[in-house]
């Protein structure tokens, strides 16, 4: 199989704003030094070194990784890593930025509350190790000191090249124009790990899911739709998702040829070889938007691999919905259309 090769155009700048989340935190962590241990002979330091100690209980603080990694996935669903953060759609600052004020806010409320009872905090954990106490106390750092460890601040700009360099080479070597062209590579290596974070999750070895199954499969299309205009095999992957979700039965669990649509269509994602020669044929099909109309599980399931019978699920003569009758199909929901602004960019 050939593999696409994917290059951005640097006019996609004009289309979106990058966000480096800028988050600090305090580890409780003190480096061991051999006064700990009473002056110890140790090795030189280009031989080895010892570790860290804890000063303060690690589980006090998890509420800040809790919060930190909130941030990232909130990102994440709408954006694309890029430079020392995430490019997004323009049209999805306001939306990133009341989600980052929300986790801030929530942060800062915490930080407070930890700063509060930070002294007792020390105190227990001497408590809850007597035989270590005068290492402990030995490596304390003070309120303020932590207070100045513990931010949570963003920065959102626009990037655009430098104009008038030099000349051609320093132009053509400032590293922008890489960065930006693969911005679609980079776009599909995320889909693909998160279409393998929902296998995992959710598919692998199942044999009925429950409509909540489709929330991150949601997810993951809308943050293809809003980054559509990277580039133009994007829309068919957008397209595929469409078709798969139009077929989903609207009450009940999932389960036989229409659960079988979904893992189909997440192994797929899963490989981004497969997800972009899929997105090439449809974009050079002059037949695709019927083809589309018409994708059964019978065209998925060799990509996947899966049938029903290695399913564990009983063979039946059935279409998608399991229903056998053809006056039923006519009811189905129609296939969403996607129509998604490139930008003038493909």
């Amino acid at each position: 199989m050939e593999t696409q090769t994917l290059v951005t155009p640097i006019q996609v700048l004009d289309n979106i704003l990058v966000i480096n989340l800028d988050i600090t935190l305090w580890s409780a962590r003190r480096k061991l030094t051999a006064e700990d241990f009473g002056g110890i002979e140790l090795p030189p330091e280009d031989l080895a070194s010892l570790g860290s100690k804890k000063i303060c209980d690690p589980a006090r603080l998890n509420v800040f990784l809790k919060l930190k990694a909130r941030a990232v996935t909130l990102l994440n669903k709408v954006g694309v890593r890029f430079l020392s953060g995430w490019a997004i759609p323009e049209d999805k600052a306001s939306e990133v930025i009341q989600g980052l004020c929300d986790i801030r806010d929530n942060f800062f409320v915490e930080k407070e509350d930890f700063l509060s009872g930070y002294d007792a905090a020390i105190d227990d954990w001497i408590a809850r190790h007597p035989s270590w106490a005068g290492i402990i106390k030995g490596s304390t750092v003070s309120r303020e000191y932590v207070d100045s460890r513990m931010n949570f601040v963003w920065q959102m700009f626009r990037v655009m090249p430098a104009a008038q360099l030099s000349n051609d080479t320093t132009e053509l070597e400032s590293g922008l124009g890489e960065e930006v062209g693969n911005l679609g590579t980079t776009l599909f290596q995320e889909i693909s790990r998160d279409a393998a974070d929902i296998w995992k999750k959710v598919f692998e070895g199942r044999t009925e899911v429950t409509h909540k199954a489709l929330s991150p499969i949601k997810t993951m299309r809308d943050k293809l739709a809003g980054l559509s205009f990277i580039d133009p095999h994007v829309l068919p992957a957008v397209q595929l998702i469409d078709t798969a979700l139009s077929k989903m039965p609207k009450k009940g669990n999932i389960m036989g040829a229409p659960l079988l649509t979904l893992q189909g269509l997440i192994c797929m994602f899963k490989d981004t070889e497969s997800l972009l020669a899929q997105s090439q044929a449809i974009m050079t099909d002059s037949s695709a938007e019927n083809t589309l109309m018409n994708w059964n599980i019978d065209q998925l399931a060799p990509i996947s691999e899966l049938t029903e019978e290695n399913a564990g699920v009983p063979p039946r003569q059935s279409n998608f919905h399991g229903n056998s009758d053809p006056a039923a199909l006519a009811d189905q929901p129609s296939i969403p259309v996607s129509h998604l602004d490139s930008m003038g960019l493909w």
